[in-house]
């Protein structure tokens, strides 16, 4: 733990850079050594004041994952291991395009074929998603 600085401080300059989760937050304030009540008692404030709130994380986090082309799977996942709850990750995904949309960009860009298939999948669009857009896209290029 840094001597001069104290668990608050530590936390707002965590929180310059970006929003970050409850989870994320806590971790950081962890590994700099500070314990659980000082940990919580300063989460509680910055929850307070609005500093922190998982749901404008989520939705920030979901628009920015879907903006790199992100299927709705990796941003679920990204959101869990940041530890936002699944319902709060299911309404963030509802602020950004759907996914099927999202999938049709990244072929209009890429073009047809299996390697965009697997693209696709690597980047967590559902199969059926993937399966829908790349047959479609295939059957307009054969008219």
């Amino acid at each position: 733990m840094a001597e001069s600085r104290t668990a608050h401080e530590d936390a707002l300059r965590a929180l310059r850079h970006r929003d970050l989760s409850l989870r994320e937050l806590d971790e950081r304030l962890r590994a700099r050594g500070y314990d659980e009540s000082e940990r919580e008692e300063v989460i509680e404030a910055l929850v307070r004041t609005g500093l922190v709130d998982d749901v404008r994380y989520a939705e920030s986090r979901a628009r920015q994952l879907a903006g790199h082309g992100a299927g709705d799977t990796l941003i679920r996942h990204t959101l869990a291991r940041a530890g936002v709850e699944a319902e709060v990750a299911a309404d963030a995904l509802l602020t950004v395009a759907p996914e099927a949309e999202r999938a049709r960009a990244v072929v209009e860009r890429r073009g047809t074929g299996p390697k965009t298939a697997r693209y696709l999948l690597g980047k967590g669009f559902s199969e059926e998603v993937v399966s829908g857009v790349v047959a479609a896209e295939s059957a307009d290029e054969l008219r």
